[in-house]
Formats: C-alpha cells, structure tokens, sequence
C-alpha cells in the first residue's frame, strides 16, 4: 500500500493494513493541523528510544509484534513497565519519558498518534539512525502551518 501524506486535506486508509505492512522505522502518514499518523516498524531487540517530548501527547497503538513499554518522570526514573502486544495502546502524557522496546522475535509494528504535529510532513526514516540524523540536520521538522505550542522547552533523547 503506497502510503502519500496530503495533510492537511480529508484522508482515509486502512492503518492497520499500512501498519502492518511498513517496513520503515517511520513513515509520516498524514499531518494535520493539530495532529499528525506515523507508522513505525521496530526491528527485534531494539527501541524507539528513551524520549520526552514537553508539549506533546502521544497515542501509540500495536498492530503486530511483541514489546515492552516503559515510562516515567525522568529518565533515570522509568518506573511504569507494561508488556504489550497486537491490540494494545499506549498513552503517553506531554512530558513523561517513554520508550517501547521490541521484546518479540518478529518486527514490532505500530502506529503514533501526534498532538500536536512532531515531525516533517511526508518524511520517511528507513531507521532510527536515519531518524536521528535528519532531526540534528533540522530536516524533520513540523510544516509552518501547524499550530505548535508556546513554550521553547525541546524534546530530549536519554
């Protein structure tokens, strides 16, 4: 399934067929305004990454594969532990650390709901080296005409 980012305009696609499908570390589905759809595939044996992100909630839902989510007031301080697996969600409040470990023996695939946008529209990382290194080149950034909150406070990587 070709999956082509045309927010801010009216979509629909079947997410749990793109989910399951996406091959990459994260492919941007589509951004809004307010929000953004990325789909993620977390090889076995790795992360997401430890993160917070300040002013921004998350949705996070398994569509195939097994993990671990971790989360906590600071990065040293990751105390709330859940295993997850296909048909959990995770909520991730604006400035809770968080992370999602691939705990299973095959790709952890899943889908992130964004409030507000997080990433550059339509942007594909087919790693999370990839990911990284656009973010430090300031290639993945959110469009001008999303709405993005006050406060200058970063988002952090542990």
């Amino acid at each position: 399934m070709e999956i082509i980012d045309n927010g801010p305009k009216p979509n629909a696609f079947d997410i749990e067929g793109a989910t399951v499908d996406n091959t990459t570390y994260r492919t941007v589905a589509w951004t809004g305004k307010y929000l953004q759809v990325t789909l993620m595939s977390i090889p076995v044996g790795s992360s997401i990454g430890l993160e917070v992100h300040p002013e921004t909630d998350q949705f996070l839902r398994i569509d195939a594969g097994k993990g671990e989510c971790r989360m906590g007031p600071t990065q040293d301080e990751v105390t709330f532990r859940q295993d997850v697996e296909d048909g959990w969600s995770i909520q991730v409040p604006a400035g809770v650390w968080h992370d999602v470990e691939n705990t299973g023996d095959e790709p952890l695939q899943l889908y992130a709901v964004y409030a507000p946008v997080h990433h550059a529209q339509g942007i594909v990382q087919a790693t999370a080296e990839d990911a990284e290194a656009d973010e430090e080149a300031g290639r993945d950034e959110p469009p001008s005409w999303t709405v993005q909150p006050g406060s200058d406070a970063p988002d952090e990587t542990a």
